[in-house]
């Protein structure tokens, strides 16, 4: 498969989307207060040429890079596409990190200006670099008075394979990998998604998920852009009151993932008005949720599976009906394997109990800044040990059937899925050994109703005499890490379970979390 022949820059998409209909409806942002801001294409392409003759003013063209440690904003929009047309790129980082995790990114990605907000700034402010400029913005602002009135009418046209954004997700190593995505990679999400979900420029999406997250900019945002549609934008999630929002809003398209789903049915209710036609969802949902959900929205869900490497979802339930127990299948315009250890194709099973399946890892193949990602930061080795004959290895495991559906089987051993936050146990690990008191820490997940897993640390003290309180490394982790990779529950121990060699048996930790 080539991607080539049709590939475009975001900046092009973004200017097409203006050019086609300037006066289409573009953002609604709901803000926390309950105010409500609205934009066209051509109102907030002059708010984006504001926002770029800004970040000009301060030192940024082709090739720099911006920091954002921002809530869901109209800020965070504007930034992206100003950075973007000026042939720049965004790092996003969760905007409720702690101060290790903004300086880590800031170093490695040497920004040259930083966005954070006015009532975060203490914890983003230690985190800063010397030289780099620094705008401390109020999330809800909608006037961007702050911005100045200059605006930038002469735009650069920056190439297919130029850098777009960083985004910092958890792997099987200690620091989190960035992954590198390019111009091409954000238009070929957003022409993928779009097409995946029927989208036209009458639809509009509600996005409730954060934006530092590819979900949000992959298949909300950038499929809206790339046909003209709008998007209606909440500061951030509310479980009893999406519902409520997807009404008065009009929205026809949402995606979610099954923890804020299941969430919604233990706190929201039934909404009048509802106008959703379509709903992604991400990771599986047991049956009675899924058809209490459907009867809700108005609409069957269609699950779907992708990762920040792999841009679009790369699966994605296109058959109809949807159903709750499937990962779907091959989004057109991608291509999936199932492959062995030796990089065979799995055969699809033929029997009709899904358990009986032949399992093996889901592999995915693509152009290499074009329709993938171009490999992680300044990491060739981690990059190179990702691909296996051209097939990017996603270390998740599935099945498929003879109609093509793909069955999820498992995840990578070393990362969890926090309400759908990659969490690296490791990286959890090396914060919790860094403490001087800490010999050892091994780190599991544990089943949660709302967030599915989340992370259990068992440490070992490095003296058995003087141990840590159990309060004192938590507020440790708190200072350290964001909220979904802090461990629910930290247990002393003795000395870890380990086999014959020394390694960990974390399946009797995982058994000790069962019994709790």
């Amino acid at each position: 498969m080539s991607g080539w022949a049709d590939a475009t820059t975001f900046a092009q998409a973004w200017a097409n989307a203006v050019e086609q209909d300037p006066s289409a409806p573009f953002l609604i942002f709901e803000a926390s207060d309950g105010t409500i801001a609205a934009w066209s294409y051509e109102e907030f392409d002059d708010v984006v040429s504001r926002v770029a003759a800004s970040l000009v003013h301060r030192g940024v063209d082709g090739g720099s890079s911006v920091h954002l440690a921002l809530t869901n904003s109209p800020i965070f929009i504007a930034v992206w596409l100003a950075a973007n047309r000026l042939g720049a790129w965004i790092v996003p980082s969760d905007p409720m990190g702690a101060t290790a995790e903004f300086a880590d990114h800031i170093e490695r990605t040497a920004p040259v200006v930083g966005f954070c907000s006015t009532r975060r700034r203490d914890a983003y402010l230690l985190a800063v670099a010397p030289g780099m400029a620094v705008f401390e913005v109020d999330e809800d602002d909608s006037s961007f008075d702050s911005f100045g009135s200059d605006r930038l009418d002469e735009w650069p046209d920056p190439d297919l394979t130029d850098r777009a954004a960083v985004m910092f997700t958890s792997g099987t190593t200690g620091r989190p990998k960035g992954v590198e995505i390019t111009q091409a990679n954000y238009a070929f999400a957003g022409r993928t998604m779009a097409n995946a979900a029927g989208l036209t420029a009458d639809d509009r999406h509600i996005v409730v998920l954060p934006l530092f997250h590819a979900n949000a900019q992959y298949y909300s945002f950038a499929s809206a852009i790339w046909v003209g549609a709008s998007v209606a934008l909440m500061h951030t999630f509310s479980a009893t009151r999406f519902l409520e929002q997807a009404a008065s809003h009009r929205a026809t398209v949402a995606s979610l993932f099954a923890a804020p789903i299941r969430m919604i049915l233990a706190r929201g209710a039934p909404a009048d008005g509802l106008k959703l036609r379509h709903c992604w969802f991400a990771q599986n949902l047991a049956q009675d949720q899924y058809d209490t959900i459907s009867a809700w929205l108005g609409c069957r869900p269609r699950q779907l599976y992708g990762m920040t490497e792999t841009i679009p979802a790369v699966l994605s339930d296109a058959l109809n009906p949807p159903r709750a127990d499937t990962m779907g299948v091959v989004t057109a315009g991608c291509e999936v394997d199932v492959q062995d250890a030796n990089g065979e194709s799995v055969p699809a099973g033929d029997a009709t109990n899904v358990d009986d399946h032949p399992i093996g890892e889901i592999v995915v193949r693509g152009d290499r800044g074009i329709t993938l990602f171009v490999g992680y930061l300044d990491d060739e080795d981690t990059t190179d040990a990702s691909f296996r004959n051209g097939w990017f290895l996603t270390g998740d495991r599935a099945s498929r059937d003879l109609d093509g559906r793909f069955y999820f089987d498992g995840r990578r051993s070393d990362v969890l899925k926090v309400a759908g936050e990659n969490v690296s146990t490791v990286e959890v690990e090396s914060v919790l050994t860094a403490h001087t008191l800490v010999l050892e820490a091994s780190v599991v997940g544990a089943p949660d109703a709302i967030r599915d897993e989340v992370p259990v640390a068992f440490v070992v003290a490095a003296d058995a005499g003087h141990p840590p309180l159990v309060d004192d490394l938590h507020d440790w982790c708190a200072q350290r890490l964001a909220k979904a990779k802090r461990p629910r529950e930290i247990t002393l121990l003795g000395e870890l379970p380990r086999t014959s060699v020394g390694k960990i048996r974390k399946f009797l930790l995982k058994d000790e979390v069962q019994r709790q």
